[in-house]
């Protein structure tokens, strides 16, 4: 199986949250896991605010960073690409999606269909707009 994680699903990975386990488990079962290169941005992004909020102590971040570099070295990492960015554009319009969330599913909606096989792709998103709009154009959200 290949999965795609949106940051909302990646940073699930490092920051307890209900649905980390459902997380951890689709991931223990991929044989690829892929998101775009914005999503390392992202991911620091929530990370920041996590230690801010007091869900991550600040003497646990410079681990939880570590841990992030690690496996971000082995996940499958979707560029930048001029058709990419307007299909997210595209995408945004049609689905009200904020910027970041449809460059995220532009990017699974590619690679879905390079793989050929609906059936060993599964995209991940716990935003309710953006897996609504991943079921819309056809895409198996976990």
């Amino acid at each position: 199986m290949i999965v795609y994680l949106d940051s909302s699903a990646l940073v699930k990975l490092y920051v307890a949250e209900p649905e980390s386990a459902q997380v951890r488990k689709l991931i223990a079962r991929a044989k690829s896991v892929c998101t775009h290169l914005i999503g390392y941005a992202e991911i620091c992004a929530a990370f920041g605010r996590a230690q801010r909020m007091g869900r991550v102590e600040a003497t646990a971040l410079p681990g939880v960073l570590e841990d992030f570099e690690r496996d971000w070295q082995n996940m499958e990492i979707v560029g930048v690409s001029e058709a990419l960015v307007r299909r997210a554009g595209h995408v945004a319009v049609q689905f009200g999606l904020r910027g970041y969330d449809s460059v995220h599913l532009a990017a699974a909606e590619t690679l879905a269909r390079d793989v050929g096989n609906p059936a060993v792709f599964r995209f991940l998103a716990f935003d309710a707009a953006l897996a609504a709009a991943a079921a819309a154009l056809g895409l198996a959200a976990s």
